[in-house]
């Protein structure tokens, strides 16, 4: 039987602190707040006002159960009045000494029985319970923030930690409405181990200036439905405690991609640590503000005039290309549609055809709308019917070999000064360039599936690539209704070189038996708002299509990090594809 918890400490009223007794008190708990001194009771009991206030103004909380939640809660300046206590959580700052004499203290007050609690996200909860007598009855219990909001809970043990009390802990969080999911005690747990790697990255991407900061974020946004870019989830965070993170995360793992990027070293030395200060990557109107003031990075793209584009044509007959032919036939613009054979070409225009009737019956086209759309899509089989077009976009197969065919033929036919674009996700453009005797008109245009849906676009410059057919294609995106964002011709783009080594470190987790994939899965989308977690993620994408890109990363940077985990090998040898096959990570044989 579950022991009654009924009353908790909480030590440390920062954000986090006031957080985890706002929660405990909206649950019906007693609390007792401590911390270091009055100014430290007063800026907690101010956290704790404000964030309730909110609640009410939000029709969250009346003004009766605000008073009521308010009155379950003592403050104090003493660990003495932890005495009586049945849990105590410590959320003081992320210094292992300190939260080691913390709970050396609470040793010699407390009661026997009481469980010692750690919010840590990164510290070993195993060296924080030796310097207690009950290193059995202390476990972690990772909130994330902001606490009141936020369901995920992870629950640390340790190889000495009692069954009982996981039970008993587990119980409690699912009683304050929590999720929990059960861990081991490993740097970073699940979420901060998988988030804080891409976070590190991303930094790495701005540092080289491989893309700005509005470039970074807009791709994960657009590109995965991220709640937030990574460059600005640093800054809510706060950089002085990713740091601390990814340190401790390094000292142990000694992964080099754990190693905090040098950036992040120089912006806190210069007092650059996000929201909290009012700067960090963005500038914000003032300390603990959300609202970004600071001018939008120039691009070279705003000072180029673009070339002018009327006609497109779009080589290929796949989900992506009869995607793409939809997107231009739709905003105006005649388009080419190349196929190898005139049943292929027919077959493709009566696909855009569904979409467009699909579109109708849902309300988002009117009938007239969809057959002028469809009324300006030309199918053709020869390559010299794209000779007048002033943009081509290759959409074939992601085979080099055939996209240089293609590039070569294009070259051939199509007059002087048109744009030639590649969808490739993963190949070099340059490769592509190279078949043609005009590597400046080349670019990567790599739109997102499905393309009428989605709002990035990657727009990918190698090093020949004239500036005017990047503000070309810039323009184009924009009238089409699509965000681009701009980067350079390397493996990945922005949004595979962020996703993928991510989604392998969480194949990595699994394989080490750390966590369970439902677990893994229930962390990153509960803890980090994300809408899929990575194993359902990948068997949506396809785990060859995964190994894939994850090998060409990693033959590309050889970072040892981006090395494909043998999980991921074995299922695909196995022929477990995900969800294309009915088995992946996941079985969806019987749904």
């Amino acid at each position: 039987m579950a022991r009654e918890i009924s009353s908790v400490g909480v030590i440390g009223l920062g954000t986090m602190g006031a957080g985890i007794a706002e929660v405990l008190a909206r649950s019906g708990v007693s609390v007792v707040a401590v911390e270091i001194d009055d100014d430290g009771v007063h800026r907690g009991r101010g956290h704790l006002e404000h964030s309730t206030e909110r609640a009410v103004s939000g029709g969250k909380l009346d003004a009766g159960g605000r008073s009521e939640l308010l009155g379950r809660i003592r403050y104090t300046t003493s660990l003495s009045e932890l005495s009586d206590v049945d849990l105590v959580i410590e959320a003081i700052p992320e210094n292992l000494e300190a939260k080691s004499d913390v709970f050396a203290e609470l040793d010699k007050i407390t009661g026997p029985d009481t469980i010692f609690v750690s919010n840590t996200s990164s510290l070993s909860i195993t060296e924080i319970g030796v310097h207690t007598a009950r290193p059995g009855k202390v476990v972690g219990m990772h909130f994330f923030n902001p606490a009141p909001i936020l369901k995920l809970v992870e629950i640390v043990r340790t190889v000495v930690t009692e069954p009982d009390v996981i039970t008993d802990v587990v119980a409690f969080a699912e009683r304050l409405g929590k999720t929990p999911v059960v861990i081991g005690d490993r740097a970073g747990f699940i979420a901060n181990a998988l988030l804080f790697g891409y976070l590190n990255h991303a930094v790495r991407m701005y540092e080289q200036r491989y893309a700005t900061r509005e470039d970074l974020d807009a791709a994960m946004r657009f590109g995965c439905g991220y709640p937030m870019g990574p460059l600005a989830l640093l800054d809510l965070i706060g950089l002085d405690t990713a740091y601390e993170i990814l340190d401790t995360m390094y000292h142990q793992s000694r992964n080099r991609l754990h190693a905090p990027a040098p950036l992040l070293k120089q912006m806190i030395t210069a007092g650059l640590l996000g929201r909290k200060t009012g700067q960090g990557f963005y500038a914000y109107d003032e300390p603990d503000s959300p609202t970004v003031t600071d001018a939008v990075t120039k691009s070279t793209v705003d000072t180029v005039a673009p070339r002018e584009v009327r006609k497109v044509g779009v080589v290929g007959t796949g989900t992506m290309a009869t995607g793409i032919v939809e997107v231009f036939a739709k905003r105006g613009y005649e388009v080419v549609l190349r196929a190898r054979s005139a049943e292929k070409a027919a077959a493709s225009v009566a696909r855009v055809k569904k979409s467009l009737d699909k579109a109708v019956v849902k309300g988002k086209l009117s009938e007239e709308d969809a057959a002028t759309a469809l009324g300006r899509i030309s199918p053709a089989v020869e390559f010299d019917e794209l000779a007048d077009v002033d943009l081509v976009v290759e959409a074939v197969a992601e085979d080099l070999a055939v996209k240089q065919a293609v590039f070569a033929a294009l070259d051939d036919v199509v007059k002087p000064g048109a744009v030639l674009a590649t969808t490739t996700s993963s190949l070099p453009v340059i490769e592509c360039a190279a078949a043609t005797s005009r590597p400046s008109d080349v670019v990567g245009v790599h739109f997102f599936n499905p393309a009428p849906v989605m709002k990035l676009v990657e727009i990918v410059s190698t090093i020949a690539t004239a500036p005017d057919v990047i503000a070309t294609v810039d323009a184009v995106c924009g009238a089409v209704g699509k965000h681009p964002v701009h980067c350079g011709d390397r493996a990945g783009f922005i949004v595979n070189a962020l996703l993928f080594p991510y989604l392998n470190d969480a194949v990595k987790m699994l394989e080490a038996h750390y966590a369970e994939a439902d677990d893994i899965d229930t962390a990153m989308k509960v803890g980090c708002g994300l809408p899929m977690g990575p194993f359902e993620l990948l068997d949506v994408v396809g785990l060859d299509v995964s190994l894939a890109i994850q090998r060409t990363l990693y033959n590309e940077f050889r970072e040892e990090g981006f090395a494909p985990a043998p999980l991921l090998e074995h299922l695909v040898t196995a022929g477990r594809l995900g969800r294309k096959t009915g088995k992946g990570f996941k079985d969806y044989s019987a749904r």
